[in-house]
């Protein structure tokens, strides 16, 4: 208990900090602005419009009413975590989850195929996910799956986050459909629409094999030795909790949590087509969550007390991660209203027009990487940057489709580890893991996309990839 009191509140901490900071930067970074037109429904920035204003440095009072402000602008987010939190307290309550990960554990126990091929074809879902349709906030509730199922098959909570999260996280970096990533920024920069199909391809591969190759190396690791886990203080508590022997002793899932499981699964393909067919977004997503919620409650035999109760449990449960969220959209609150963020990008954007074509594409890439810290949007980044980075890609020598996949280099990798995204803190708060042990085990992955990405970049310049 005292270990828990003591490491939870550490992320709120740098969360806070961060938002004082950015305050600070507030008074020495000079205000600036640029002027947004309307693009196809969107706004977008216009390049030539670029302009020094005067100056608005954030003080103590703005500090203050960021966590607040952070909470009214991510109240979407916010609003869909506590219905899916609710949705999932009405499935969890329903026994089916426990049934599906007990059968999956005592087949792994079975069959070293299983063993094998668990963690990478479900990455590969979900990496599909994030590379078709920008799976993103999805990712959260699958967290309350996959941390139970990984301290079950031996591995760790980190282990448990990893598989969705990475999982989705690789895919929408490398994707080749995303509408949130590929489509916006093909349709500011002049693209044929989700153009350039094989190379992104590749791309999609290869950070796919990455991530899964690097879950796959640590969660041996962590099952051959848990101490080598950085949760192994809080997952050994966790682990006293398992019933090891409810596994061996398993007859199998019932009809009914077959049921439930098939209604939650079908909850699932409703809105993979919606999301794909009608681009569905938080909205539309939330209410088939809280139908699944529903349906699953009653395919489950719950009682309407039991239906309404559990909701409320599921909601409670994601409380903090709620007001990590609200947090983490302060900082930005704060950026934003002391006018700083587009001093920053029009900065950055002068260093690359100095290089060769091949570095130019790659300082796109950390460029992008660093404002991804101030705007994790992939659709509020795409409107922030391209708009500016496809007319200096043309000044430069790099085709706008390789200025595309810098973009979404520099906007994916980054936020499988940035503390200002609210969907990292939200699912990391979920899972009672603190940043600054996540940043630490992720940093490597990290690394190695860096590296990836700079790679990735050097064929479509060298090939004219248009």
């Amino acid at each position: 208990m005292k270990l828990s009191r003591f490491k939870t509140p550490n992320t709120y901490f740098i969360i806070f900090s961060l938002i004082i900071l950015v305050a600070i930067l507030t008074w020495i970074i000079p205000g600036s602005e640029y002027s947004r037109v309307e693009i196809n429904g969107k706004q977008v920035v216009d390049p030539q419009t670029f302009s020094y204003v005067e100056s608005d440095p954030q003080g103590i009072g703005a500090i203050l009413m960021a966590p607040i402000k952070g909470f009214v602008e991510a109240s979407m987010i916010i609003g869909f975590v506590l219905i899916v939190g609710g949705a999932f307290g009405i499935f969890q309550k329903t026994k089916a989850i426990d049934a599906a990960i007990k059968g999956l554990a005592k087949a792994e126990k079975s069959s070293r195929v299983v063993e094998v091929l668990t963690i990478p074809l479900f990455m590969i879902v979900f990496s599909l996910g994030g590379a078709i349709f920008g799976m993103s906030e999805e990712v959260i509730p699958f967290v309350l799956i996959f941390v139970p199922l990984a301290l079950t098959l031996g591995y760790d909570s980190i282990t448990g986050v990893a598989i969705p999260f990475i999982g989705a996280g690789a895919g929408f970096a490398g994707a080749f459909l995303n509408p949130f990533t590929v489509g916006i920024a093909q349709g500011i920069a002049d693209v044929p629409l989700f153009s350039g199909l094989q190379y992104r391809l590749i791309a999609w591969l290869i950070t796919t094999t990455l991530a899964i190759a690097f879950v796959m190396w640590y969660a041996a690791r962590v099952k051959r030795n848990p101490r080598r886990s950085v949760m192994f203080e809080k997952d050994d508590k966790k682990r006293a909790n398992l019933d090891v022997d409810a596994i061996d002793n398993f007859g199998g899932v019932s009809r009914r949590h077959k049921g439930v499981l098939w209604t939650f699964a079908v909850g699932m393909g409703v809105l993979i087509f919606g999301v794909l067919r009608y681009h569905w977004y938080i909205e539309e997503i939330a209410a088939v969550f809280l139908a699944t919620g529903i349906a699953v409650g009653i395919v489950g035999r719950l009682n309407i007390s039991e239906i309404t109760d559990s909701f409320l449990d599921g909601a409670k449960a994601l409380v903090g991660t709620a007001l990590i969220i609200a947090l983490a959209r302060g900082i930005l609150v704060v950026a934003q209203d002391g006018h700083i963020i587009d001093t920053m990008l029009h900065s950055m954007s002068a260093v690359v027009a100095d290089f060769h074509p091949v570095v130019s594409s790659q300082m796109m890439f950390i460029v992008q990487t660093f404002l991804n810290f101030f705007v994790p949007s992939g659709s509020g980044q795409a409107a922030l940057t391209m708009p500016i980075m496809a007319p200096l890609a043309d000044l430069v020598g790099v085709s706008r489709q390789t200025a595309v996949l810098a973009f979404q280099f520099g906007d994916g990798f980054s936020n499988l580890i940035i503390p200002t995204s609210a969907v990292t803190m939200g699912v990391l708060t979920l899972a009672e893991i603190p940043w600054e042990k996540w940043a630490r085990w992720i940093l490597p992955l990290e690394i190695l996309f860096l590296i990836a990405g700079l790679l990735l970049l050097v064929p479509p310049n060298l090939l004219g990839w248009m």
